[in-house]
């Protein structure tokens, strides 16, 4: 298996710029998301790590060897694809093992590789059926197969799972993040699914519009987002965002909102008056008829156990998670108090998180 090294990665096409500037590193067996809406750069990436796309710029690094102009093909990575990219007039068997087949491996070898991986996949009764009538969960187990018999260094994944409903691509997900442990292979999974990601991944890496926004583990991009598109594409309901004009100390541990003094983590760099943004995230937010900051009732969603509460604040619309149970009435206006730690402070122009004390070591891109 493989350490991957990305260092300033950057390609354009013509005028435009598809990936910008772009660091990190996938450790040694990592599972590793990159994660965006469309074009957002996360495939034109997987592309030029698995050597199907030329960087412009910047260096690919693979066990320590750079790789950055070097083809596919020389390489030792395997690719998955939504599409499964299988071929419908042979059978599993043969589907599975035409790379080792293409290589020259004796005939014993193949079968016992075959073998091997059809019994990790589930798939021993069916490798002497034909691809074309498979199911399509059946089809993504035999994609899967034909890059785990090469045992390459690594697998790059363009969302593999984008074709299956969503019932299945849930279990799908599992399955394959289970593969994944038991194999301890280095993976690079491309989706624009954000509880994909969450669910599945190690790390993650966040993009929009060519630009790495913010790396680190799923924790560590839900409960401290580096930016607003971040701390708004992470998260179900997403991030409540509290806008106000201000200003900041460093040291700080107080903000006031519309003459409200709300306590927040210490604030690490200060920020002249300007216009700026709390963020809170719906399960940190308590409705208490003592609070001072008020907000009133719009609607409520019953989820089951829970319900999502939107209220209208004098500083935008809040939505909380409350239990099922916690009687609500629209139109009434209450109290709203929000745990210090989980807040987060961003300047409204550059979408930056300020730094405090809760997200030191927080990665932007």
């Amino acid at each position: 298996m493989a350490e991957i090294v990305i260092r300033n990665l950057r390609k354009e096409f013509g005028a435009f710029t598809a990936v910008q500037g772009s660091s990190f590193t996938i450790a040694d067996g990592e599972f590793f998301m990159l994660l965006g809406p469309s074009g957002c750069g996360k495939t034109t990436t997987l592309r030029m790590i698995a050597g199907l796309e030329l960087p412009t710029s910047g260096e690919i690094l693979i066990d320590g060897e750079d790789v950055s102009q070097r083809p596919a093909s020389q390489r030792d990575i395997a690719m998955v694809f939504q599409m499964f990219a299988l071929y419908p007039h042979m059978t599993v068997r043969r589907n599975i093992s035409y790379p080792l087949v293409s290589q020259g491996l004796p005939r014993a070898q193949v079968q016992a590789k075959v073998a091997e991986v059809a019994r990790i996949l589930g798939i021993s009764d069916i490798l002497d059926k034909s691809v074309g009538g498979l199911s399509g969960g059946d089809r993504q187990r035999v994609a899967l197969g034909r890059a785990i018999v090469r045992n390459p260094k690594a697998f790059m994944m363009d969302e593999p799972l984008g074709a299956l409903d969503a019932e299945f691509r849930e279990h799908m997900a599992e399955e394959l993040r289970a593969l994944h442990d038991r194999m301890r292979a280095t993976t690079v999974y491309v989706t624009h699914d954000q509880l994909e990601a969450m669910q599945m991944g190690d790390k993650i890496v966040v993009m929009n519009h060519g630009v790495v926004e913010q790396f680190g583990t799923p924790q560590q991009i839900y409960d401290h987002p580096a930016s607003l598109f971040v701390a708004d594409f992470i998260g179900s309901p997403a991030m409540n965002f509290l806008a106000f004009h201000g200003a900041v100390q460093a040291g700080e541990t107080e903000v006031d909102l519309g003459g409200v003094r709300l306590a927040l983590p210490e604030v690490q760099e200060a920020a002249s008056p300007r216009d700026l943004v709390l963020g809170v995230r719906p399960e940190h937010v308590t409705l208490s008829d003592s609070a001072p900051y008020r907000g009133r009732i719009l609607a409520s969603e019953y989820l089951g156990t829970t319900q999502i509460i939107t209220l209208d604040c004098p500083h935008g619309r809040v939505k909380a998670r409350a239990p099922s149970g916690q009687g609500v009435r629209s139109g009434e206006t209450v109290g709203l108090s929000f745990r210090a730690e989980t807040l987060a402070l961003f300047d409204a122009a550059s979408g930056r998180a300020l730094r405090t004390a809760a997200n030191r070591g927080v990665h932007h891109g």
